[in-house]
């Protein structure tokens, strides 16, 4: 891929960052190099490795869901409240 001018401006824009003439030029330069360096990895055989998806040796711990009994009434819940209408408790509009 080639960093021109109008790359560096791009990416600028996508920052929100204002770059000089002399930045751009600089930091084609520097993009540039970055991506000389990290194409040496497409040099790199791999096609005996198998992809890794996880580094540390987890797994999902699954349990069943309990439904526990409730020992309060909903009376003494409702009388916790504020405010409370319908049976239901009262809460401020939030937008």
């Amino acid at each position: 891929m080639e960093i021109n001018c109008e790359t560096v401006e791009h990416l600028a824009d996508l920052s929100n960052f204002s770059v000089s003439d002399a930045e751009n030029k600089s930091l084609q330069k520097d993009l540039s190099e970055i991506l000389k360096y990290i194409s040496q990895l497409d040099e790199v055989d791999v096609s005996d490795i198998e992809p890794t998806y996880q580094v540390f040796e987890m797994e999902n711990v699954w349990r069943e869901d309990e439904i526990l009994k409730q020992e309060a009434l909903r009376e003494d819940l409702l009388a916790l409240s504020k405010e409370q209408r319908d049976n239901q408790i009262k809460v401020p509009k939030v937008l």
